[in-house]
């Protein structure tokens, strides 16, 4: 547990940064360079994603029950996921879905988190997920009051509402059918 939460620090400290020193960005690229800057915050954010993996994994071994959600929680997880990877496609897609839900990024990861917390009721799970939708609720909260970072993706286009709804939902699809068991080794069909 305390590789997952160390890996959680670090993922998502890294990412909370413009949250709470919405400068601190400007002020070390002056310092350091661009370039130097991007590598740190690669560098500890692949980090702190490889300490989430391995310390969700160990954590499996040894499971702690918190809840045990009802089957049906289950379904309504699934079907909660459904605009989850169209979404993350809309965040690389400028056009409708992006400028209705203003960042399709953050409304996917809420949306993911939540869902999952519905249907796993282990310690690691409440941690990962429940940290996850905190912090993505707290970062869309602070973007009322400064200015995100523009998000390099695709031209602007009349087709790229199409492209992230059949892609997302082709990539979930793809998820459901076997992808998410040999990724993470969990069936979501069961």
């Amino acid at each position: 547990m305390a590789a997952l939460l160390l890996g959680l620090a670090l993922f998502l400290g890294m990412h909370s940064l413009a949250i709470f020193r919405p400068t601190l960005r400007e002020t070390l690229t002056a310092r350091i360079g661009l370039t130097a800057w991007q590598g740190i915050y690669s560098l500890i954010s692949l980090l702190g994603f490889m300490l989430i993996a391995y310390g969700y994994g160990q954590s499996r071994l040894a499971p702690v029950v918190l809840y045990d959600p009802p089957t049906w929680l289950g379904h309504i997880s699934l079907l909660l996921m459904v605009p989850v990877f169209p979404l993350l496609f809309a965040a690389y897609l400028p056009g409708r879905i992006q400028t209705v839900t203003k960042h399709p990024m953050l409304a996917a990861v809420k949306i993911w988190a939540f869902a999952h917390l519905l249907a796993n009721g282990m310690l690691a799970d409440v941690a990962l997920f429940g940290l996850f939708l905190i912090w993505a609720v707290v970062d869309r909260i602070s973007l009322k009051r400064r200015a995100a970072l523009p998000v390099q993706g695709a031209p602007v286009g009349p087709l790229n509402d199409l492209i992230a709804v059949v892609a997302g939902l082709g990539l979930y699809v793809l998820f459901l059918l076997g992808l998410h068991q040999a990724m993470l080794g969990v069936a979501p069909l069961g």
